[in-house]
């Protein structure tokens, strides 16, 4: 294979190839383009498997960004739709917002966003009523080998087609967001990510949202991730009847935690020092997390909901049950039994137990408390 040269033209090239298609939609997303190709290819010491794979993965957001704008152009209703009463969890990695995400999921009248149509929301217009999209089929296999190759990280983070996943996965085509988390402790794209508005961001997240509720509709839609701390500004913007659910815990052992799973998403690089990655990684999250608190200020109040994770972790139906009060929201009999089998069917560590700890990375527990301290007073967390 080529040496990969990470050039704007030759990704742009490779996905109208690709495709068959050039409407790329509005051209703001270039200058994002331009910082991840720089990082990839100029700043980053990543291994010839993983600039393979950054490349692919590259052509592949910018496939998608044509099939979106073909399908928009093929079916301008779409853009005439609304994202109505959005739920959308937020917090720390590690503070839970996964294993709520899945058990709010359990409602019918919720619609998560759903890995495999995250990576793919571009509707293939040929297939048959009912029947099952063949990339979903495709990426199931794959993850399927993967969880077996690598039962680590399973235990982290498991994952499937059709499991409830982060909404950056979507994001990632506007090339103005975490991307996969590794990317924002990498500079050029570090610094530059920072510095965004990301007001173009989530319209166009808005806009794939829309595109997705019209392949499949639903009544209420269900969102995590923990990117949304950099602009909770924003999403209330954006989805001016949000709810937000936001998750607290100790930040010890989420910021442990983070920099494991960090360092596994690290493989593709021929070599990084783990001890220094860890001050970078709870640097970018504590930031996000301080931003995200000055940010809600400007939120209603009413919009928002805090859950301590020991309380969730002690009394999950009861903590969602909080939540939906608080939001005014029934609670049916039915749908309780539905959150109550999710817990009874999902222990805590059914796919393993991820050990992790904070020396391995450069990190005291000390330093954590330090950056932490305002945080951790606010919400009376556990510091040890």
């Amino acid at each position: 294979m080529a040496e990969i040269a990470f050039d704007r033209e030759a990704a742009l090239a490779a996905a109208r190839e690709a495709t068959g298609l050039s409407d790329f939609g509005d051209p703001a997303f270039l200058e994002g383009l331009d910082v991840l190709l720089e990082t990839y290819g100029q700043t980053a010491d990543f291994t010839e498997k993983g600039r393979q794979r950054n490349w692919r993965r590259v052509v592949q957001l910018l496939s998608t960004r044509l099939r979106v704008e073909a399908a928009f152009a093929r079916h301008p209703e779409i853009a005439s739709r609304e994202v109505r009463q959005p739920m959308v969890l937020t917090g720390l990695p590690r503070s839970g917002t996964s294993a709520l995400f899945n058990l709010l999921a359990r409602d019918p009248a919720a619609r998560p966003l759903l890995l495999w149509e995250a990576i793919f929301p571009d509707p293939l217009e040929d297939l048959a009523p009912g029947a099952s999209d063949p990339r979903r089929d495709a990426l199931e296999a794959r993850y399927a080998a993967g969880r077996e190759k690598n039962p680590e990280f399973t235990k982290m983070h498991y994952a499937s087609a059709d499991t409830p996943e982060e909404c950056v996965l979507l994001m990632a085509v506007e090339f103005c967001d975490v991307q996969m988390g590794i990317e924002p402790m990498m500079e050029p794209y570090a610094s530059w990510f920072r510095k965004q508005d990301f007001r173009r961001m989530y319209s166009a997240y808005n806009r794939l949202l829309k595109l997705l509720d019209w392949r499949r509709e639903g009544e209420r839609w269900l969102l995590k991730a923990p990117a949304h701390m950099w602009a909770i500004d924003v999403v209330a913007e954006t989805f001016p009847d949000v709810s937000i659910v936001w998750t607290h815990r100790n930040p010890l052992q989420c910021v442990a935690s983070v920099c494991s799973l960090t360092a596994a998403l690290m493989k593709g690089r021929e070599s990084y020092d783990p001890t220094e990655l860890g001050p970078v990684v709870m640097d970018f999250y504590a930031t996000s997390l301080e931003r995200g608190l000055e940010k809600r200020e400007q939120v209603d109040p009413s919009r928002v909901i805090d859950v301590d994770y020991r309380a969730f972790v002690d009394s999950p139906v009861e903590t969602v049950g909080r939540i939906y009060e608080h939001f005014e929201m029934p609670v049916s009999q039915e749908v309780r039994a539905f959150f109550e089998s999710h817990v009874r069917d999902n222990p805590k560590g059914r796919h393993g137990s991820h050990e992790y700890d904070l020396e391995s990375f450069g990190l005291t527990p000390e330093d954590v408390r330090t950056r932490f301290a305002p945080y951790i007073e606010r919400f009376d967390l556990p510091a040890d």
